[in-house]
């Protein structure tokens, strides 16, 4: 399973990647203003930032939400390195969108996913990947993980080759059931990707090592 982060933060996304685990970065116009980056050009530079500490794929997402629009600013972003994935929502006007890319050899990520239904049209479509945000749906009283599963038996049924990139995970929990269920990808925050290094036994393992070691060395 490939760990992406989902974050704008350049800082965050060098931690993860000297960790030695990373796979390739979401972001969104959310996560580009939680950093203060505003202003097309600036926002281009940040996603060649990226670029350039990572080295698998890279999310941008367009801001138009008609197909003309969405064309453009996914032809635009897509030029700016072969990393980049246009991120396109899953509406009517996107799906067509995906087709379009998809035709030109344009790598697409399906954002705003909530049901197995979206989640089939966007493979039909042609979708590099497809983001069912877990977290959002666990929000609401719904099992985000059931539509992982969901998801992964259609593509199994009809050899879609589309990746299931777990979107708005918020835990470590999240991203152990998520390999157990078979998504391709998860995206969450550093904290839920460093969690995974943390157990207690470990911790009081290692302070025992170290404890017997002083002792034997005579400390």
């Amino acid at each position: 399973m490939k760990f992406f982060i989902d974050t704008a933060n350049l800082q965050q996304i060098k931690e993860a990647y000297d960790l030695g685990v990373l796979d390739g970065v979401t972001t969104n116009p959310s996560l580009m203003a939680k950093e203060g980056i505003s202003g097309e050009q600036n926002v281009i530079n940040h996603y060649k930032a990226i670029c350039d500490i990572v080295d698998g794929d890279v999310s941008a997402e367009v801001i138009s939400t008609d197909f003309d629009g969405m064309v453009k600013e996914g032809e635009q972003l897509a030029a700016l390195n072969d990393k980049i994935v246009v991120k396109v929502p899953m509406i009517k006007e996107g799906v067509k969108a995906i087709k379009y890319f998809s035709s030109k050899g344009i790598k697409t990520n399906c954002t705003l996913v909530f049901s197995a239904g979206q989640a089939l049209l966007a493979a039909k479509a042609g979708a590099t990947y497809v983001s069912p945000f877990i977290g959002r749906l666990d929000d609401v009283s719904t099992d985000g993980l059931q539509l992982i599963e969901d998801i992964r038996l259609i593509y199994d049924n009809y050899g879609y080759e589309t990746q299931i990139l777990a979107a708005s995970v918020r835990h470590a929990m999240h991203i152990v059931n998520c390999a157990k269920i078979g998504a391709d990808v998860i995206t969450g925050p550093l904290s839920a990707i460093t969690a995974l290094l943390k157990h207690p036994l470990t911790d009081n393992g290692l302070a025992q090592f170290l404890a017997d070691h002083a002792k034997a060395a005579g400390k």
